[in-house]
């Protein structure tokens, strides 16, 4: 293992920056672009984002529910409701560490709360976050000992379960849905593919896990189907995916026989952990169970979790909130859907901003802590196909 000095461009948040300047300077034939093109995309990305989260807030939001009525809402809420809330916060957040230790090995709950956290505030905050969170994942797993491939199967395999959770959670609160009230016949299409993705992706992954060479061939399709669709875009093409998919079997077939059942029970436990949090400060903000019922909660809750899978904003936000205060506000007065807002900007504040100092105290222990290192902080870049995994980061 590589051992380099800190600081600098070993800075991990300051050398993914690189590797993204890098890679956003080279054009799809291989020649250097105009310098600084790097900057001018994240720059772009970020005014964009600034953009969505502005015209939500400022534009749309207010004409769902008027926010003199949900300020005094959330004033009117009691320091119980507040601290119980927080308390199911908390728990939210330590649910995900044991995602992440079922998914590796020899890593501690200290190391899984310091390294979670603060890829989290560093996702929720800056653009690029997603690919500059899993940097700093992996130069703190690095530094605690384990190997790039650790790491890569680590963050492939929860973004994989993850993802199942997300496919999974609207079929059942549809099913649920269906089973109390009408459900709307766009409701039951999206359904309806959303079974046929999860059953799709199921099948896929087994079959990449059954033996080798049909790992190396639905690597090799699917990089043909995803070389594809960014030639529309006028993206180079993919490669190695078979060589990959091979890798990748051969590493996670025994982690996966000795832990899958941890690791579905720990993903389940952390998704149903998140939706507590926003059923409950529903509850807690004067919204009862006969004007929004918990099974339509759980069906918003599911549908916008699939949304916010696209990374229009860091950490989704704006778009959650909308998404939010959209599904759970149909067929409600304004009183409620002021309450229903109310509840959704403390659901989020907890899940969202929460992380955000916590990560930064996380991220700056890890930095000055020596104790617990085998060796120094690494300078080695994330390797690519992490970054293309960041979409496994959570609320």
């Amino acid at each position: 293992m590589a051992r380099l000095p800190r600081g600098g461009e070993n800075d991990p948040i300051i050398g993914m920056r690189m590797r993204i300047r890098d890679d956003t300077a080279v054009s799809g034939t291989g020649e250097k672009a105009r310098p600084g093109k790097g900057r001018l995309r994240l720059t772009i990305q970020a005014l964009i984002s600034l953009g969505v989260v502005v015209g939500i807030f400022v534009g749309v939001m207010p004409r769902i529910a008027n926010y003199s009525d949900v300020w005094d809402t959330i004033r009117a809420m009691t320091g119980l409701e507040l601290t119980t809330l927080l308390l199911i916060g908390l728990w939210n957040l330590v649910t995900y560490w044991l995602v992440i230790t079922a998914v590796l090995p020899g890593l501690t709950y200290s190391q899984a709360a310091i390294s979670n956290q603060a890829s989290t505030a560093i996702a929720n905050t800056l653009p690029a976050g997603g690919a500059l969170g899993v940097g700093v994942t992996y130069a703190m797993y690095s530094s605690w000992g384990f190997t790039g491939a650790d790491v890569t199967r680590s963050v492939v395999v929860s973004g994989i379960w993850n993802n199942f959770a997300k496919l999974g959670f609207p079929i059942v609160a549809l099913a649920l849905l269906a089973a109390t009230e009408d459900v709307p016949t766009g409701l039951l299409v999206g359904s309806l593919i959303g079974v046929a993705v999860l059953i799709g992706s199921i099948v896929v992954f087994g079959l990449i896990l059954r033996s080798s060479w049909l790992a190396e061939q639905l690597g090799n399709a699917i990089g043909r189907f995803v070389s594809w669709l960014k030639g529309l875009l006028r993206r180079p093409p993919v490669t190695r995916w078979g060589e990959a998919a091979v890798r990748f079997r051969n590493t996670t077939t025994g982690l996966l026989a000795a832990r899958w059942r941890r690791l579905t029970v720990a993903a389940l436990i952390s998704h149903v952990s998140l939706y507590l949090v926003l059923l409950v400060a529903l509850r807690h903000v004067g919204v009862a169970e006969s004007e929004v019922s918990w099974i339509r909660v759980l069906a918003a809750f599911a549908f916008v979790r699939l949304i916010s899978a696209l990374p229009i904003t860091p950490g989704g936000l704006g778009v959650v909130e909308l998404g939010y205060a959209a599904a759970l506000g149909i067929g409600v007065d304004d009183t409620t859907r002021a309450q229903i807002v109310a509840a959704v900007l403390v659901f989020r504040f907890i899940t969202y901003f929460l992380p955000i100092p916590l990560g930064t105290a996380s991220y700056l222990y890890w930095r000055r802590n020596r104790t617990w290192r085998p060796h120094p902080a690494p300078g080695d870049e994330a390797p690519p196909e992490l970054t293309e995994a960041a979409d496994h980061r959570r609320e």
